[in-house]
């Protein structure tokens, strides 16, 4: 296929690195780049048997079940055979396997979708060719339509708009969908045409690839001219829009995962939950218990055969082949005869577990989004216990919290208040009435005047639907002339120096005269006017009331009083606050500053700075016309969802690109934020460690707790994670009530959350909805995808996928908890249950003179788990609820103690173990005891050594499976069908096993033997004795712990289970449980606050991007028809 670019090549400097493409320049070499096909899966074709063996291998059970297998290849050194390891071990990868693969099957669906996207390509410089997104390689030109998203990293160089402008979205690079504006080169802005592209001879120099969104650095040749710098205004990223452009061409600069998008993206991690790695620990403990009884019984075989093997001649000692005298053949006699101590099942019985959990959360119809009609997704059900132990959540804002459209809900307009909270929109009935017959009609025509004036935005006529829609780089002002046109003040034309307005049944045309535009120094943003009616020359201003009411002239406060009311009000609410005023100028003191600024504004050096000053000379002896108050409208729930993590002892830190005003505003409407919060701000180099010194001192000495929120500026962080400072920061950051972090990066994201993870050693979830999201999705041990407008990345690089933010509280505090406990219960029942019936071979050794004898049949050792033990654990980890969800969603206090409740810690375990301990040597002596004296047949018959190993599997196995449910919280039908129906599966098997042989070439001495046990009365009085009293201990304990040493949660379910209604505060202020209690009130306690520096914090609505390509003023003056 024919290329129009025609050279590539790689420049090494070992200075300034560099890449250079020529374009219609003759080749005289060729260099390959990177495809642009992406990938985000966790395996391909190659890759997938390494990491899944290296990921399956990290457990060290199955490294352990693994020697086992090539251990019991060596020639009769096994008891149980050479397969009985091995083939449950390849079950348990195959199917671990099969869940691998279909999980990342999703991912890889969701590249396919990606990567097969048309995009429109140059073809010999003659016809524009569609090509799929995975075919674009460096140096294509390509034809960009509105509404698509760009294939690649571009050098913007032509639009189909006049100045060669146009307009996009950054929202998956940065989360904002503010409307952004770039403009390209001089030198490329008239190529229009085919013709054109292929006149155009180039060399294009530019840095390589790297993750640094909002810095770019080339040069642009052309012929023998000087080289033209390029810079990040001339380039669209990967990830980005094109909005209210018809087209655009771009060159193709970076590929695939060179693409600055995917350079702040980290290939998906291998995660594994904390109580995974606990397990690790607790089998590195059962490997040691182990191999110490290993040597033991080894010891001790190798004492008796050298005391008493002459004695017992009988046993073939002497001769030659006879191997009980070599220690090493010992050894791994009996360590393969107890290797199943370590459950061989669990792995497989987690996956299962794991899997079906993930189901029950799609299956959810409580997390089910009616809106977006779609349903929770675990895409990783590795991870579902991590759900009840997480103490950090890092979200994004913009489609996370908010769903970022501004609502203009009040207003303030000559000290009287317009609007109401309850309105789903704004009422403006009253202002249309006022405006007529009332004697501020003059203050509110001024007021709508200044609302459909001093703005950027853009009208857009829609022919098809015979309407106007807004295109705006600020959604608050958008929110502005939407309002005023459902008032029916309608903005409608956008001229190169004036704009039209339909004021209720008449036209007018304003002319702008100047535009001073917003920044974060300013606060304010200006337009001055000439007035179509009265010709006279008008100055509207809008911005943040510390900075507007200070310029009001003396005679301009009538209303301030009333408005400054109004603006507590507007905070109170958690709406976004606007001062809005004007004044009228004479036509000679405007001319006469209009020299100033148009001077200034024309100047080459400090230009930002003498139009500020300039800006002083004009922006005073303002009038007040009143005060907007806007509702940045947050995703159904939002409120009520952080309150409820807040309560659960989860700490909040919001990371989002947005400015800082614009996070602070979100934080307060929210109610992350409050005016008893005192905010602690980094965002000035040469203060961090002053700041950072005095608060850490403060921390150190203050008596009591200080309630406080860090807000941090994104390019300050680099600084925060430097040596000198890192400790400070995060002993502040760990401390604070909320953390804010804005402008920040997806590298900056995934830098706070490796920090906290790293240095807390704390469960870490982030959550978010785009592609700027993915790093710190990958980088938390938790990642979570919100389902929203800013594409499907958020969702295919996360571990679960939710409709909206609201349903997190039901993911965490119901399914976390759930899952943490099931899971916990699974874990330490199948050691348990492995314990208590493989330890019987040690109590058997001492009566074998420790020769290694097995007691059981070794197909019916196998199959212990497989079949007779498998149900119990199972449903105690897909089934046992601790509390019902609602009492956990109305008490989240209670996840706080799931890890506690749980009781999945060292403690916890060895509390296990000897319990199994002690069971498994009643089941056996008591087993033993009942046929040592007694004849176990009325014909005076006695069993053999299978016959008392029958007894006392049958004894095991119902002992272990009302284990279960005495550690079962919620009975419901399926546990007692899965613990009576183990225990009568287990006589069925005996009863047809016993038949086999010789139809069957196995278990000959098995022959028979249902006959032999089920006759025996003293098999019968077993069943009623063993069990009963093995267990007696467990029950007497619970009754007494239940009744004098009642917990928290065993409270919660009797109240629960005898319908009882019961305060959460009084219940426990009222309880004796001591660790419980203490753990909640000290979580409970309401913290000192410092009064210092406490004030109600009225944000400003402002969006429009800073320091653009295009400044406002030139955005402002485009011309529409």
């Amino acid at each position: 296929m024919a290329r129009m670019l025609n050279f590539f090549k790689r420049k090494k400097d070992s200075q300034e690195p560099k890449r250079i493409i020529y374009l219609n320049k003759n080749p005289t070499g060729k260099v390959k780049f990177c495809s642009n096909a992406v990938s985000t899966s966790k395996y391909n074709l190659f890759s997938f048997l390494p990491k899944f063996i290296f990921e399956q291998f990290c457990k060290y059970s199955n490294i352990f079940f693994l020697l086992m297998s090539l251990v019991q290849q060596v020639p009769s050194v096994s008891p149980t055979g050479r397969y009985t390891t091995l083939v449950p071990l390849l079950i348990i990868l195959a199917i671990s396997a099969v869940k691998e693969i279909i999980e990342d099957i999703k991912r890889t669906k969701s590249d396919h979708q990606t990567n097969n996207k048309k995009t429109n390509v140059l073809v010999n410089f003659t016809i524009w060719e569609e090509k799929r997104w995975r075919d674009v390689k460096v140096g294509d030109i390509v034809k960009v339509k509105s509404e698509e998203l760009f294939p690649a990293d571009l050098l913007f160089l032509s639009s189909s708009e006049p100045n060669s402008i146009c307009f996009i979205e950054t929202s998956n690079l940065d989360g904002e969908t503010n409307l952004k504006i770039r403009q390209s080169l001089k030198q490329t802005s008239e190529m229009k045409t085919i013709e054109d592209l292929k006149k155009f001879v180039a060399e294009i120099e530019y840095e390589l690839p790297n993750q640094n969104l909002y810095e770019f650095s080339g040069n642009l040749t052309q012929a023998n001219d000087r080289p033209v710098p390029i810079n990040p205004d001339q380039i669209l990223l990967r990830g980005s829009q094109l909005r209210n452009t018809r087209w655009i061409y771009g060159v193709v600069l970076f590929t695939g995962h060179e693409t600055k998008l995917m350079k702040n993206s980290n290939s998906p991690p291998l995660k594994r939950s904390q109580i995974e790695k606990m397990t690790n620990d607790q089998i590195l403990f059962l490997f040691i218990i182990l191999i110490v009884l290993s040597l033991i019984s080894t010891i001790v075989s190798s004492l008796w055969t050298s005391e008493k093997g002459n004695k017992h001649w009988y046993i073939g000692f002497g001769e030659e082949d006879f191997q009980s005298d070599n220690f090493a053949f010992n050894f791994m006699t009996f360590l393969l005869l107890y290797n199943n101590l370590i459950p061989i099942s669990l792995p497989v019985t987690l996956e299962f577990v794991r899997f079906c959990q993930a189901f029950f959360i799609g299956w959810d119809e409580e997390m089910f989004d009616n809106e977006n009609n779609f349903n929770s997704v675990a895409r990783t059900s590795n991870l579902n216990e991590e759900l009840g132990n997480v103490k950090y959540v890092f979200s994004d804002k913009t489609g996370t919290l908010t769903k970022n459209q501004m609502q203009l809900k009040r207003c303030s307009i000559a000290g009287l208040l317009y609007g109401t909270m309850e309105h789903s929109g704004f009422d403006s009935s009253k202002i249309m009435k006022n405006l007529i017959n009332n004697p501020t009609k003059h203050v509110i025509n001024e007021f709508i005047t200044l609302l459909v004036s001093c703005h950027t935005v853009i009208p857009e006529f829609k022919s098809e639907t015979n309407e106007i829609i807004y295109q705006a780089s600020s959604p608050d002002e958008n929110a502005f002339v939407i309002e005023a046109k459902n008032m029916g003040i309608v903005f409608h034309t956008r001229l190169q120096d004036r704009i039209k307005v339909k004021f209720l049944d008449n036209e007018r045309e304003f002319e702008i005269l100047n535009v001073i535009e917003f920044n974060s120094v300013r606060k304010r943003m200006t337009v001055i006017i000439r007035d179509p009616i009265d010709n006279k020359i008008k100055l509207y201003c809008k911005g943040a009331d510390n900075v507007i009411l200070p310029r009001l002239s003396d005679d301009g406060q009538a209303f301030k009083t009333a408005t400054m009311a109004h603006l507590e009000e507007f905070a109170k609410e958690g709406l976004r606050t606007l001062i809005l005023a004007y004044k009228e100028i004479d036509p000679v003191s405007y001319e006469r500053w209009n020299e100033k600024f148009m001077e200034a504004a024309t100047s080459i050096q400090d230009r930002g700075q003498k139009i500020q000053d300039a800006a002083e000379l004009i922006e005073k002896d303002l009038f007040l016309l009143g005060a907007t108050a806007i509702e940045d409208k947050l995703q159904d729930g939002v409120p009520e969802t952080l309150v409820k993590l807040k309560n659960a002892d989860i700490k909040i830190w919001v990371l989002t690109g947005d400015k800082l005003e614009t996070a602070v505003n979100i934080g307060f409407s929210c109610r992350l934020l409050s005016d008893e919060i005192t905010l602690v701000y980094l965002n000035e180099r040469e203060k961090l460690e002053e700041i950072l010194e005095d608060w850490t001192t403060m921390l150190d000495s203050v008596d009591g707790v200080q309630k406080y929120g860090l807000i941090i500026e994104g390019s300050m962080i680099q600084y925060l994670l430097s040596k000198n400072l890192k400790e400070k920061f995060l002993k502040l950051a760990i401390s604070s009530s909320v953390v804010i972090c804005c402008r920040a990066t997806p590298k900056n994201k995934a830098q706070m959350v490796e920090l906290i993870k790293h240095k807390t050693k704390k469960v870490t979830l982030a959550i978010g909805d785009g592609a700027n999201d993915v790093s710190m999705i990958q980088a938390a041990h938790v990642g979570v995808g919100v389902y929203g407008r800013e594409g499907t990345q958020a969702l295919s690089a996360s571990d679960y996928a939710i409709g909206q933010f609201r349903f997190l509280s039901r993911l965490l505090l119901v399914h976390g908890s759930w899952n943490y406990s099931r899971v916990s219960k699974v874990i330490l029942y199948s050691f348990y249950k492995n314990i208590c019936l493989y330890l019987i071979e040690l109590w058997f050794a001492f009566f074998n003179a420790f020769s290694g004898q097995i007691l059981f049949e070794r197909w019916i050792i196998s199959l212990y788990n497989v079949l007779f033990t498998v149900a119990p654990p199972l449903v105690l980890g897909l089934f046992d609820m601790p509390t019902r969800a609602k009492t956990m969603l109305d008490f989240p206090e209670l996840y706080k103690l799931t890890v506690y409740n749980a009781g999945f810690d060292m403690k916890g375990f060895w509390s296990y173990f000897l319990n199994s301990v002690f069971h498994s040597f009643a089941i056996y002596f008591l087993s033993f005891g009942l046929l040592y004296n007694e004849i176990a047949f009325p014909d005076g018959k006695t069993g053999d050594y299978i016959f008392m190993g029958n007894y006392v599997y049958t004894f095991c196995v119902i002992t272990v499976c009302l284990k279960a449910g005495l550690e079962t919280d919620s009975w419901t039908i399926i546990t007692h069908l899965s613990i009576w129906g183990s225990i009568g599966f287990w006589f069925v098997f005996l009863a047809a096993y016993s038949h086999l042989w010789p139809t069957f070439d196995i278990a000959p001495e098995m022959v028979g033997m249902d006959q032999y046990v089920f006759k025996g009365t003293l098999f019968w009085l077993g069943i009623l004795l063993v069990p009963i009293t093995t267990l007696i201990p467990d029950i007497v304990y619970k009754i007494i712990k239940r009744t004098f040493f009642k917990t928290l949660l065993q409270e919660i379910q009797e109240k629960e289970y005898n319908e009882t209604k019961f305060s959460f505060r009084d219940l426990l202020s009222r309880s004796s449980f001591t660790r419980t209690k203490s753990i909640l009130l000290n979580k409970l306690k309401i913290p000192k606050i410092n009064p210092k520096n406490t004030q109600i914090y009225r944000g400003f609505a402002f969006s429009q991007e800073e320091n653009g390509s295009v400044p406002q003023t030139h955005f402002i003056g485009r011309r529409f028809f």
